[in-house]
């Protein structure tokens, strides 16, 4: 009897564990020949764009910016960069758990 209890205590804390917020990250590599002004970074299911990440700095070409994503709950996120002319560079549902982006002009919309 308390293999039984003590099982199903075990597989409640594992099933509670899978829907705990987590923290991710994502590495964003900028080959546009441009300089990215702004970063918004929004879980995919969300109906808009979070606060721009880069705030006052800005991502030169050549470099890459980590990005840290802490408290959420999946690791699907959508990506909008937006250059010094104003274009624009969006990524969808990217698993940041397991992909890095790297933005070059082929990715401008």
């Amino acid at each position: 009897m308390r293999i039984k209890v003590f099982l199903a205590a075990l597989l409640m804390l594992c099933s509670s564990s899978l829907v705990m917020a987590a923290d991710y990250y994502v590495d964003i590599a900028n080959r546009t020949g441009y300089t990215i002004y702004y970063m918004y970074v929004s879980p995919a299911d969300s109906k808009s764009w979070e606060e721009d990440v880069l705030g006052s700095d800005v991502l030169q070409d050549g470099d890459t910016q980590r990005v840290t994503l802490t408290g959420y709950k999946s690791p699907l996120f959508d990506i909008r960069l937006v250059d010094e002319d104003e274009d624009s560079y969006t990524f969808w549902n990217i698993d940041v758990s397991t992909q890095d982006i790297v933005v070059t002009l082929d990715n401008l919309d």
